[in-house]
């Protein structure tokens, strides 16, 4: 386990979530969290989230499951389907709180975060960007990394690690 190094992690949660599942697994989030912490030394972890009225239980067992959740209010679209985009958040906040954390773990394979990835490598503030499915994520960001400095780690490379499974007595998310 590695110790707390004050990294913090910030995570598009609908990123994550979407990318798994159309990997056709699902991800235990308590197991995800502690992860963070014994490989990357992550200390805080934000989540971000569309908050939607009737989860109460799923963010509270976020919370529970020490991750700091960071709402944004949805809308409804046409056809029944919510939006909840948490860009403008997780970079916000992540620029709020840099002089707090040694360096970041950005969990999303999204190019909306490019200009982001491209500041922290700049300030050295970038631990790793952690893509949901490696096969598929922003060209964009692909040009962030090099052979001298790999900026990316897979979660679809951990399916046996971190997937959800219904035991008896587990939330389900």
């Amino acid at each position: 386990m590695k110790d707390s190094q004050n990294n913090f992690a910030f995570i598009d949660s609908q990123n994550l979530n979407l990318a798994i599942r159309e990997q056709g697994w699902r991800l235990d989030w308590q197991k995800f969290r502690i992860y963070l912490r014994d490989k990357y030394g992550i200390s805080k972890a934000y989540l971000f989230i569309g908050y939607k009225p009737g989860n109460e239980a799923l963010y509270t067992f976020l919370q529970k499951a020490d991750y700091l959740c960071i709402f944004k209010p949805t809308l409804e679209l046409s056809g029944g389907r919510v939006k909840g985009n948490v860009d403008a958040e997780l970079v916000l906040h992540e620029i709020l709180e840099i002089d707090n954390y040694n360096r970041a773990v950005i969990v999303s394979g999204d190019g909306d975060f490019y200009c982001l990835i491209e500041h922290l490598l700049k300030v050295d503030k970038l631990e790793k960007v952690l893509v949901p499915n490696q096969k598929k994520y922003s060209a964009l960001l692909k040009r962030l990394s090099s052979p001298l400095r790999n900026i990316f780690d897979f979660v679809s490379s951990l399916k046996g690690k971190l997937e959800y499974r219904n035991e008896k007595g587990s939330r389900r998310d």
